[in-house]
């Protein structure tokens, strides 16, 4: 199975690094961002179900009680559509690929 990191996603992930860095902590933003790749591979392993995600024909992977991955699967891929903070809304139609 492949892993595929949509733009949005490969650009949220850039933008939470930065914040966190600008906040003067360069160690945790790539301790993060470590976490995000890692938990997107447990979407690859297959062996861990994730919740179903707010947008149909997602699921959704709590990285950190502040991140959550937005993901779509099919038989052969899986699709990082978003990585957003658990408290931001979704908007409508946002977690389709480009």
């Amino acid at each position: 199975m492949r892993l595929v990191w949509r733009t949005r996603a490969q650009n949220d992930r850039k933008r939470i690094a930065q914040h966190i860095m600008e906040a003067g902590n360069v160690q945790a933003a790539l301790k993060q961002d470590a976490a995000f790749e890692a938990k997107a591979r447990t979407a690859v392993s297959g062996t861990i179900v994730h919740k179903p995600g707010r947008v149909r024909g997602t699921h959704e992977i709590v990285v950190t009680p502040n991140y959550v991955i937005v993901y779509r699967a099919t038989k052969t891929q899986i699709s990082i559509l978003r990585v957003l903070h658990a408290r931001q809304l979704w908007p409508r139609g946002d977690s389709k690929p480009e």
